[in-house]
């Protein structure tokens, strides 16, 4: 599984661009993920805040999460263009027959495959090692460009989990 997917992200965003992470609860099939693009671009192509146009990304990474950036070097994004995103995503959840927002499950990378394991059974996974404190997890509660290129895939032991579960300390 190739894992550098920050290749895919635009370079001539700023650092503090602002990023939204939405993890699916499954995989997008391929026909799906084409439509989804179609529906990303054309969001982007209509984002505007306070009447003006957001510099704005959307991709969906690995299958499963949809990322959204804005640039607020010239446009900054208000809650009403913001709550604009949050009506598209529920459109894609509608559309797509998909949940788009739950937080309870976390995503790892085992095995090469992308593993989505409810909250309430990460101390168990790790304790019977189908997670150790290596295993790589999807961090999805950053929220700028720099921090989606330098800690949205890391280590368990280097996550917020480490603090909830003792084993992994």
């Amino acid at each position: 599984m190739d894992i550098n997917f920050q290749k895919h992200l635009p370079e001539d965003f700023a650092d503090n661009s602002r990023v939204w992470i939405y993890q699916a609860g499954r995989m997008f099939g391929l026909g799906e993920a084409f439509k989804l693009q179609e529906i990303l671009n054309e969001f982007i192509q209509e984002w505007h805040a306070h009447g003006k146009k957001v510099k704005g990304y959307a991709n969906l990474f690995f299958g499963r999460f949809i990322i959204l950036m804005a640039d607020e070097s010239e446009t900054v994004v208000s809650g009403c263009s913001t709550d604009s995103s949050v009506r598209m995503i529920k459109e894609v959840e509608r559309l797509f027959n998909i949940d788009m927002f739950s937080r309870t499950n976390l995503a790892f990378i085992v095995k090469d495959k992308i593993e989505a394991i409810p909250l309430s059974q990460v101390k168990y996974a790790l304790e019977h090692g189908f997670l150790h404190k290596d295993t790589l997890y999807f961090n999805n509660t950053i929220s700028t460009k720099k921090e989606l290129e330098e800690n949205w895939l890391i280590p368990v032991k280097d996550s917020w989990l480490k603090d909830r579960i003792p084993s992994v300390a």
